[in-house]
């Protein structure tokens, strides 16, 4: 599915259209975590199902991104943006006023099927538009800016509103913002060409790999609360080898696959897959331990607990500008190996002040690192999905380094809720808050040393040497594919 070329003067207001709209993803799963003890207490949440304010929307985000992906290429990426977004907005109004918890949980799969869709449309967009080499790598900072630093934003948001609205406006807030973002899409991206012909939905991979990802995203999640040996896991684990295995075999024959597996020998592709399943498990877990932190140790309120992530914020905006200057003047690899360096000294350091006594200048030093590491280290990880794919398969690509990045995201938390809630059940008063603090401790030093798993990836790059610009394979911006 090619695209009209946007004239030039307009192609840096679509650049902020799309980073806005990748902010909206990013803020929309982090946004409720402060909100989550308010929404559990007013819609009759059980301690149990709860989680499944985050999970709901985890599970259905990550099941659906090959499909979203192969959408995208397929059906339009403008006609894909604007939908999705219309789909957050709508989703949004109903979330603000839900009645119960079934409908909550439904009202997060929704958004989860939004962000699916919305994630690999904005992502294929910036990778068309601009051309590949110095003018994608700008755009893709600015597109790594707004994202990064929505999954602190969102926590701010979060707190604010909560504190000064209630829960449901955490809910109303996205209304206006992705009602807008879409009617500014359809004034300021370029129409969709004319759909390829003898392309097909492979419909039988879109069924085995959507149904396959969710049930795996859905084991990762639910294990830990079932248990890993309950039949309900048991089974669910079957099912999704046996539907995954029939992808790989549907895949393999089909004339025009739903994911090429052919993308698997693009060295920066794979490679960026790799990455980013660490980063999700390392990177993306931390801020959930920082809201316990702050909120359960320390008694931050969710306003206090919101104004704690400005710093974060802040920082991975500056590590994925840093990120996009020195692309193209050094290797992906170097750019990926520093901000992997950077993540690991500054979550240890992090760990290191994380404990019942620790305040939040202690972590301040580590906090700063892992946000300006974590802000390097994604920038660079999405100029490496890119890199090579042909422009009618970025959304594939875009899909299944982000389905990557969701499965490690589900694993690390998994993982790592699990060490750092050991040993405090039946625990009270002093006793709890020191051995929680410890575990959140313990959990962030696992988290800092399985960065290292992404350096190792790092060296799986075929070439390191950079590539001069004025090598770089010139495509007309927006008439790539």
């Amino acid at each position: 599915m090619s695209i009209t070329a946007a004239p030039p003067r307009r192609l840096g207001q679509i650049l902020l259209l799309l980073g806005f709209a990748q902010l909206i993803i990013t803020i929309d799963f982090n946004i409720v975590y402060v909100a989550l003890p308010e929404i559990g207490s007013a819609l009759g949440f059980t301690s149990q199902n709860l989680q499944w304010v985050i999970s709901a929307y985890a599970v259905a985000f990550g099941g659906l991104l090959v499909l979203g992906g192969r959408a995208a290429d397929l059906l339009g990426r403008r006609r894909m943006f604007v939908l999705a977004l219309s789909i957050y907005s709508i989703s949004s109004l109903i979330g603000g006023l839900s009645p119960n918890d079934g409908v909550m949980i439904g009202v997060r799969a929704v958004q989860g099927l939004g962000g699916a869709l919305l994630f690999p449309a904005t992502l294929a967009l910036v990778n068309t538009l601009f051309q590949e080499g110095k003018e994608r790598n700008r755009a893709l900072a600015v597109w790594s800016a707004c994202g990064a630093s929505g999954l602190c934003v969102g926590s701010i948001l979060g707190g604010v509103l909560t504190s000064a609205f209630g829960w449901a406006a955490v809910f109303f807030v996205n209304v206006p913002l992705a009602g807008g973002a879409a009617l500014l899409a359809l004034a300021l991206i370029p129409r969709d060409g004319a759909r390829e012909h003898g392309r097909t939905f492979d419909l039988p991979g879109a069924v085995t790999a959507t149904v396959g990802i969710t049930l795996v995203v859905f084991v990762l999640v639910q294990g830990p609360v079932s248990g890993w040996a309950s039949p309900e896991i048991i089974g669910c684990i079957v099912a999704a080898v046996v539907l995954l295995a029939a992808f790989a075999v549907i895949e393999g024959r089909s004339a025009d696959p739903l994911m090429p597996l052919r993308l698997f020998t693009n060295r920066s592709l794979s490679t960026a897959m790799a990455i980013a399943l660490v980063f999700g498990a390392t990177y993306s877990t931390v801020p959930y331990f920082l809201t316990v932190f702050f909120q359960t140790i320390h008694g931050y309120n969710a306003l206090q607990t919101g104004l704690v992530f400005l710093v974060p914020a802040a920082l991975i905006a500056v590590g994925t500008q840093i990120s996009g200057r020195m692309a193209g003047k050094v290797g992906l690899k170097t750019i990926l190996i520093l901000g992997l360096s950077i993540g690991i000294v500054g979550t240890a350091v992090l760990a290191a002040g994380m404990n019942s006594g620790g305040s939040f200048l202690q972590v301040l030093p580590g906090i700063a690192l892992y946000g300006i590491g974590q802000g390097i280290t994604w920038t660079g990880m999405w100029i490496a999905a890119a890199s090579g794919v042909a422009g009618n398969e970025q959304g594939v690509a875009s899909a299944m380094t982000s389905t990557a990045m969701q499965v490690g995201t589900a694993v690390g938390l998994a993982v790592l809720v699990a060490v750092a809630n050991h040993g405090t059940r039946g625990l009270t008063g002093d006793a709890f808050q020191d051995k929680l603090g410890h575990g959140l401790q313990t959990a962030v030093y696992i988290a800092a040393a399985g960065i290292v798993l992404g350096i190792l990836a790092s060296f799986a790059f075929a070439k390191p040497a950079v590539v001069a610009e004025d090598e770089l394979e010139p495509v007309a911006a927006g008439t790539k594919d």
